[in-house]
């Protein structure tokens, strides 16, 4: 009989099979997901490519060797709940009580004090840094906001990190329920590069404002749209590419679909089974299923 595995997701329990967790890459065809703990620091990279690692994403990348990366194509949570308007303050939801990140991450809050989301941000990003190869570079995507009534740029995290470009993702849509501001209907993609970075042939004719609609058909509350992350991985010759954050999985699936290997991380287990189904070719869009894990 298969031996199981139970983890505390911080929400509820979950039972993931040893054969999914484990050093061998478990039943043929299933893509691996890996614990944080069993991870040597300094691991070969080869041992994790194309699986998904279950855990902290700072503690897995300390675990990874420096300049195996070629590219890292993430998002983190926001931080949207450390508010200083009325909208998720405190999660209390007010007029956003029914937008999918009211109901939050699975075991992240999306509100630490602030100061203190800033150096977990940087130190991620001083991690990626390491791992980067010399032509490596880091698609960073993030969301600027007013706070007090001025803008937040997210400039703390970034300061002293190789920013080259901002992207503006022109995402279309949304809704505004204060009048001291216009309706914001894009977000910002820091690409942040190594010297010998260069983009794929042709790809520079894409311009630095990009259009594509928000994805409303995934259970998970903030997912890439593909198009987007196609964009991204089809503008770079980068063979291995890490997404610390890895949600739903989208940038596995576009890693696979150029050709690409791919390394997940994701501090929740539901999300990690999420990203596995999706990958593997599985019935994944369970909304019912995970909206009632995220609600717990």
């Amino acid at each position: 009989m298969e031996r199981e595995l139970f983890f505390r997701s911080g929400c509820d329990n979950i039972v993931l099979s040893q054969n999914r967790i484990s050093k061998a890459k478990g039943r043929e065809g299933m893509t691996a997901i890996y614990p944080v703990e069993e991870m040597r620091k300094r691991v070969r990279i080869e041992d994790y490519k194309n699986s998904i690692i279950f855990g902290d994403s700072e503690a897995a990348l300390k675990r990874m060797p420096s300049g195996s990366v070629g590219l890292f194509v993430t998002s983190p949570p926001y931080n949207l709940k450390n508010s200083t308007g009325n909208g998720m303050k405190d999660g209390r939801g007010g007029k956003w009580e029914n937008a999918a990140l009211q109901r939050g991450y699975v075991n992240h809050t999306d509100n630490m004090p602030y100061e203190d989301y800033v150096r977990w941000q940087r130190a991620c990003l001083r991690q990626m840094i390491r791992l980067l190869r010399d032509d490596g570079a880091i698609f960073y995507n993030h969301k600027w906001r007013v706070q007090a009534g001025l803008i937040q740029d997210r400039s703390e995290i970034l300061k002293g990190f190789p920013v080259r470009q901002i992207i503006i993702w022109h995402r279309k849509g949304g809704i505004n329920f204060n009048a001291g501001y216009f309706l914001p209907t894009y977000e910002v993609i820091y690409l942040i590069a190594k010297p010998g970075f260069k983009l794929a042939k042709g790809a520079n004719r894409a311009g630095d404002v990009w259009e594509f609609t928000q994805e409303n058909k995934n259970p998970h509350p903030a997912p890439f749209p593909e198009a987007l992350i196609d964009r991204i991985v089809s503008s770079s010759e980068a063979q291995l590419i890490v997404d610390p954050f890895g949600g739903s999985g989208t940038t596995a699936v576009c890693a696979r679909r150029f050709g690409r290997d791919f390394i997940l991380i994701d501090n929740s287990a539901e999300y990690c089974e999420m990203a596995r189904k999706r990958i593997d070719g599985e019935n994944w869009q369970q909304e019912d299923e995970w909206k009632s894990v995220a609600a717990k």
